[in-house]
Parts: structure tokens; C-alpha cells; sequence
């Protein structure tokens, strides 16, 4: 099962904290969460890494889309 977190114009703690959420639902397989700033890609990345996730990072326009994949 899918789920997009879409945490466009939120500062951190808050894409963090969103995408743990979405990580602890049950039958999650992948997440694509949305951010618009550098910080929130370093701190998602750096959480869902240390949660066991793989994580995909693209750039598109000012927006950033991470793919998380739990492993």
C-alpha cells in the first residue's frame, strides 16, 4: 500500500513527525512525502534511514519528492 505525505510550506519538526505517522500505519510498503526545503529533505531522509527505509530523493521545480520504500 501507498501513502503521500504532502508537507509543502511546513517547517520542521512537522514532515518529520507526518512521516512517522505514516510510517507506523499498518501495511505501509512505500510513502512519497513532498517537502519544499533542504532541511525537511536532511531530517525526513535521515529519520526514515534510521527506521530502515530506502530513501529516493528528486527534485522537481522548488519542490523535493522523496520516495521512502520500507525495507
Amino acid at each position: 500500500m501507498k501513502r503521500v505525505v504532502d508537507a509543502r510550506g511546513l517547517s520542521c519538526p512537522e514532515p518529520v513527525l507526518l512521516t512517522r505517522q505514516a510510517l507506523q500505519e499498518q501495511g505501509i510498503k512505500e510513502i512519497t512525502v513532498l517537502v519544499d526545503n533542504k532541511v525537511a529533505v536532511e531530517n525526513v531522509t535521515r529519520t526514515a534511514e534510521s527506521l530502515g527505509c530506502q530513501v529516493l530523493v528528486t527534485e522537481q521545480n522548488s519542490d523535493f519528492i522523496l520516495t521512502l520504500r520500507m525495507n
